[in-house]
């Protein structure tokens, strides 16, 4: 049976940029438990509002974390790791973790270019494929002065 909610929209503020919908296509071919967190928690609206606390120009964006310092998670339990083969490339969203493999929780990142050291060590969970400008768009640092956030997640048939 075909997933009708395969896609997740963010609608990101980057600030003065502006911002945009980014269309993420889930995976759950990849990482079905992953999938289910990060679809779980957008239907409850957690990633509303939360920023992007972690934007390194030619790496990634990281968010996930409501209290916005890379160290917040859900309140769900950590995810037991669904390391898989897919590169870490342009438009890769994988989650963030700790040192300990499974300890991914409710953080993600979206790589802005090639990642491929990450590859078998981070969980792919979907990819981006539109509005990758959006994220290019976000502010940069670690955190950002005035950091970009997550307006709205929502599953998308």
């Amino acid at each position: 049976m075909a997933d009708e909610n395969n896609n997740l929209v963010l609608t990101l503020d980057t600030g003065a940029e502006g911002g945009g919908d980014v269309v993420i296509r889930l995976r759950p071919d990849l990482a079905p438990g992953h999938v289910e967190r990060i679809k779980s928690l957008a239907a409850q609206g957690f990633y509303d509002g939360v920023v992007f606390h972690r934007v390194i120009p030619g790496f990634m964006a990281q968010g996930g974390d409501p209290t916005g310092t890379g160290m917040g998670g859900s309140p769900e339990p950590d995810l037991k790791a669904e390391f898989n083969r897919e590169p870490h490339v342009r438009g890769t969203c994988s989650m963030a973790r700790s040192q300990n493999p499974n300890s991914a929780n409710s953080q993600f990142f979206i790589c802005f270019d090639d990642a491929r050291f990450l590859d078998g060590q981070y969980t792919v969970w979907g990819e981006v494929t539109e509005g990758m400008e959006h994220v290019d768009a976000l502010p940069k640092g670690e955190p950002p002065a005035q950091p970009g956030r997550i307006v709205k997640a929502a599953l998308q048939g």
